[in-house]
């Protein structure tokens, strides 16, 4: 699995790295670029994922995950900023195996079926640097993911979590360049007194091959900083994903393949949606 995953990595880079002109979008990826999206405009996303061998530490279930409709929102505050609000999907699990865990006993799920709506997640984004011949575009970005999937249904933590992070994006030549790096306050789900610093990452290349058209591919994730083994559900996790955009208008189509990096993440993935952008009806 490693050589496969180093293979495709380059793969991706290789694609990339031979890039057209972009401009900065995001979905299917999950590196935050640090363009925003404009005063008194607001982005629509929606879509659908498909993961397959999907484990959560805390509940003791494995199997596939469906998670759809996934809906996205931002709104542009002026030139500069934008509010975010994510993660207003449903999730539905279907268990292939159980395993003792912290917290399985409160799994109230007697099928081999499970479902919940996902943790919604709110966010603010500010660019503080624009970008120029040599100078990146820099941003900083705050979010707080909310605890709205239930922990009887296996798939929530009823936790609270906290993320910062620097965002940075450069287009040099033909080439969009993204990075994220920040720090996540996890809480503990099974001891209200805990909490893990975990460090978040990711890293996004994108190149236009035809008019219209992307190919884009990331590493995304986040670092247990404690020493010895991480409170449960805080522990590393890492996502590789290779994909396609095709833009006409205002409306952009997506579509991705993405692999687990650990063992907690899932074994391959699909992932495909529609992002929107329109002027807000509140626009003076």
């Amino acid at each position: 699995m490693t050589r496969w995953v180093t293979s495709v990595g380059w793969g991706v880079l290789g694609l990339c790295l031979t890039a057209g002109p972009v401009v900065a979008q995001q979905r299917p990826l999950l590196t935050e670029d640090p363009e925003t999206i404009g005063e008194g405009l607001i982005l629509l996303e929606t879509g659908i994922d498909h993961a397959w061998a999907q484990t959560f530490t805390v509940s003791g279930l494995k199997g596939n995950v469906l998670r759809g409709p996934l809906l996205g929102f931002s709104f542009g505050m002026g030139s500069n900023a934008e509010i975010q609000i994510d993660g207003v999907s449903v999730s539905r699990l279907r268990i292939s195996n159980r395993f003792d865990a912290p917290l399985s006993n409160v799994v109230d799920v007697s099928g081999d079926t499970t479902r919940s709506f996902d943790d919604i997640v709110v966010g603010a984004k500010v660019k503080i640097v624009s970008e120029g011949a040599r100078m990146p575009a820099i941003a900083l970005r705050f979010a707080t993911r909310l605890p709205n999937a239930s922990n009887e249904s296996g798939l929530g933590l009823d936790t609270i979590d906290f993320f910062q992070s620097i965002l940075v994006g450069k287009t040099m030549q033909s080439v969009r360049v993204v990075g994220n790096i920040g720090l996540g306050i996890l809480s503990d789900p099974t001891r209200g007194d805990r909490q893990n610093d975990v460090l978040t990452y990711g890293f996004s290349l994108a190149r236009a091959f035809a008019e219209g058209a992307e190919i884009v591919g990331e590493i995304n994730g986040r670092a247990s900083t404690r020493r010895g083994v991480a409170p449960p559900g805080t522990e590393s996790r890492a996502t590789m994903m290779f994909g396609l955009r095709y833009t006409r208008g205002t409306v952009r189509l997506d579509g991705g393949l993405f692999t687990g990096l650990t063992s907690r993440d899932p074994r391959l993935g699909l992932t495909g949606g529609l992002t929107w952008v329109f002027v807000s009806p509140l626009r003076p």
